[in-house]
């Protein structure tokens, strides 16, 4: 629920803030989401290297897939790279298209941690099914733009 709240607590302030100032680039909620999210993406990037949150998303890896710490490290870091490419707005676009790929590609470990009872555990997932809807609209709306 932490990102839900990030993404939508900093989309709201920096919509507030283009609208009271004359931060005429923050002035629309293309750009205010695409802050959120790179919010939130900082917020969930930290979760790949910080314990005891680190050995849960550790859990969830498929054991198809081979070195799930250096998976967890990765994607954690494509996370930190894409919540900087979305503030920059040469790149915004980009990194959003990105980040939606990176969410559309690690769901399905997401499915797989709520059948076995792995990983973080923080809600439902039908839930976290119409959650990770959300992420990927917010996500889309900074590529369409």
């Amino acid at each position: 629920m932490a990102p839900f709240i990030a993404l939508a607590v900093v989309t709201a302030l920096t919509r507030l803030l283009g609208w009271l100032t004359d931060l005429a680039w923050l002035d629309s909620w293309p750009r205010a989401v695409a802050v959120g999210l790179a919010a939130m993406f900082t917020l969930t990037a930290g979760a790949h290297v910080v314990e005891p949150r680190r050995q849960a998303l550790i859990a969830m890896v498929p054991p198809s897939l081979p070195g799930a710490p250096a998976l967890v490290t990765l994607t954690g870091v494509l996370e930190l790279a894409g919540a900087v490419g979305l503030l920059i707005p040469a790149t915004s676009r980009l990194a959003a298209a990105c980040l939606f790929a990176l969410l559309f590609v690690m769901f399905p470990a997401n499915i797989r941690a709520a059948r076995a009872d792995l990983g973080i555990k923080t809600m439902p997932l039908p839930a976290r099914t119409v959650l990770q809807g959300l992420f990927l609209a917010a996500c889309a709306l900074v590529v369409l733009g």
